[in-house]
Parts: C-alpha cells; sequence; structure tokens
C-alpha cells in the first residue's frame, strides 16, 4: 500500500514543475543631461543726473545666470546698447543713455566696482561656477561726469547679455 501512494503523489510534482518555464530580458533605461542656461538681466536706474554739477553718477544691477550643473563656467557678454556712439565696437563698446530731445548721456557698464574694466560684447566675465541653481553678477554702471549740455527728459538704452555656452 505504501508503493501506491507514493506512485500517485509523483505525477502530481512532475506536472507543477514541468509548467514553469522562464525567459528573460534587460531593460536598460537611460537619459542624457546636456550643458544649458538661462540668463535674467535686471534693470539699472541710474536715477537723476545733474548737468549743472555734471557729477558723475554710479549704480549697479543684477544678471542671473542659472547653468546645468558640472559644467565650464560660460562667459556672458555684454553688447553696445542700442545707441552706442560712433566708433563704439564690441571689444569697446562707448554706450550712450538716448532721450528724444537729441542729446546723450555717456555712460557705460562695469565687471568691478572700481569702473576701470568695461563689460565687453567678445570675451566678457565667466560666470559663476554653475550648480543647477540661479547664480547673480553684479554689473556696475556709470554715468560720465562732465555732461553740462545735457536737456530735460528720459534717456534710456536696451543693452543685450549674452551666455555662450
Amino acid at each position: 500500500m505504501r508503493n501506491i501512494v507514493s506512485i500517485l503523489c509523483l505525477p502530481a510534482l512532475m506536472s507543477s514543475a514541468a509548467l514553469a518555464s522562464t525567459a528573460t530580458a534587460n531593460l536598460t533605461p537611460s537619459a542624457t543631461i546636456t550643458n544649458n542656461c538661462t540668463v535674467t538681466g535686471n534693470p539699472i536706474a541710474f536715477g537723476a543726473y545733474n548737468p549743472l554739477t555734471g557729477a558723475e553718477v554710479t549704480q549697479t544691477a543684477t544678471i542671473s545666470v542659472t547653468c546645468t550643473n558640472g559644467m565650464t563656467a560660460p562667459p556672458v557678454t555684454l553688447g553696445q546698447g542700442l545707441h552706442a556712439a560712433t566708433g563704439s565696437t564690441d571689444a569697446a563698446p562707448l554706450r550712450q543713455l538716448n532721450a528724444s530731445v537729441g542729446h546723450d548721456l555717456t555712460y557705460n557698464l562695469y565687471s568691478e566696482n572700481t569702473y576701470t574694466t568695461v563689460w565687453e560684447n567678445v570675451t566678457g566675465v565667466a560666470s559663476p561656477t554653475p550648480n543647477g541653481s540661479a547664480q547673480n553678477m553684479t554689473v556696475y554702471g556709470k554715468i560720465d561726469a562732465g555732461q553740462t549740455t545735457a536737456s530735460v527728459g528720459t534717456y534710456t538704452d536696451t543693452v543685450v547679455v549674452t551666455v555662450t555656452f
């Protein structure tokens, strides 16, 4: 009787093992992160220029640069402006604030607070080390002294900020 029970259980065990087959494959997810930057320029509000004293006026503004973490710090350049003076070049911009009254105020933008290094449109200034977050760069602006013939009016300019990456 013992042999009969063993024979009856053996086919049940074989049938479940014989039906369990598998096949496998690999799934390989991937992604690519490329160099990328965004830039935002903010206004430089010089306020009032007094032609009676002709004193220079200085002011600062910020440029916000956000670049992909791990990339080389790209240069940030500033264009000549919409109202550049005759003889202005990308390497040596001669910027002017323009008013509808026909006069201009000469000014320039600098990369440091000593107002000696003009921020130009050729090599520019290296942005802060990219870390994936917005980082600010200070722009130092100065309306030149001695512009005593300036007329009443509102003076403006537009300068293009470029990040090359």
